[in-house]
């Protein structure tokens, strides 16, 4: 029994016309007989009533195109699913990101993906111990973007920016962009920022800054979450040190002022990908 026997079944089974069903599946009207007589013989069951006149569905026949019907309309679709992700265009990807891009660089990129690959369905997540290369390594995400290059021979890597880094302060804040002259003028001032005993590496990146001025801060509150940074700042509860993206969240009443340092942002994935979907999604991740 073959999935064309069953197609057969079923468009002669609509029609009840032997000549009519043979011109719509384009094959003759005695390759068509021989078809059908070889699905009955398969299963065992008379499917049509045929006389010269006339041909009629069995009581069997009826249920079997009921049931057919419905599992070929689903075998179709899913080749169909099959291939568009053979094309690239279709397929759950699931993406794992630092926060710093939430406000800018991430709504651009999935903006993108909806427009280019309308039924793609992705998974986002944000992990807060930033361990993206394990994360790729077991199958638990497909691209990673992160702020340090991942450096495993597994897994390929693209920078895809740098921008700077800056002090976070509210408006009304005495330090100003053209009066402020390093960090070690901040001795007094509260900070509010990821917690420096942290291994990821933006913690890494403040410890090497202060480290660079022998400069330790007075942390009152720390957080990994840049949202909450953000708010707390234009509170006026203490100030902060943040990628400038952070700046595209338009929160009121704030100012940032960039250090000489940057930071990147890299895409990565696993080497020798098999699934094209993740080599476009890495593709329009290039064009943002």
């Amino acid at each position: 029994m073959t999935i064309q026997q069953i197609k057969y079944f079923l468009e002669l089974a609509k029609e009840l016309h032997f000549w009519k069903t043979a011109e719509k599946v384009f094959i003759s009207q005695s390759s068509l007989s021989r078809q059908i007589q070889a699905l009955e013989d398969e299963v065992g069951i008379k499917l049509f009533e045929r006389d010269k006149r006339n041909v009629k569905l069995t009581n069997a026949g009826k249920f079997l195109q009921e049931h057919w019907t419905d599992k070929i309309n689903e075998f179709d679709q899913i080749l169909r699913q099959a291939k568009k992700i053979d094309a690239g265009n279709l397929g759950t990807v699931s993406i794992t990101y630092p926060g710093s891009i939430t406000f800018e660089f991430l709504p651009n990129f999935l903006k993108i993906l909806n427009t280019n690959l309308p039924d793609l369905k992705l998974e986002l997540t944000e992990p807060t111990d930033e361990n993206h290369e394990k994360l790729l390594l077991d199958y638990r995400t497909d691209i990673a973007f992160s702020r340090d290059k991942i450096k495993n021979g597994n897994i390929d890597t693209l920078k895809l920016y740098s921008e700077p880094i800056c002090l976070v302060v509210p408006n009304n804040h005495w330090i100003k962009e053209k009066t402020f002259n390093n960090i070690a003028d901040l001795q007094n001032e509260k900070f509010i920022i990821s917690g420096l005993h942290q291994t990821t590496f933006f913690a890494s990146l403040l410890r090497s800054l202060f480290d660079k001025y022998g400069f330790e801060p007075k942390t009152t509150i720390e957080s990994d979450f840049g949202g909450m940074i953000l708010s707390l700042v234009s509170k006026e509860i203490g100030i902060s040190i943040l990628p400038l993206s952070f700046k595209s969240a338009k929160v009121q009443n704030l100012r940032f002022i960039k250090f000489d340092e940057k930071i990147d942002l890299y895409v990565n994935w696993r080497k020798n990908e098999l699934n094209k979907t993740i080599k476009k999604v890495v593709e329009y991740a290039e064009t943002v």
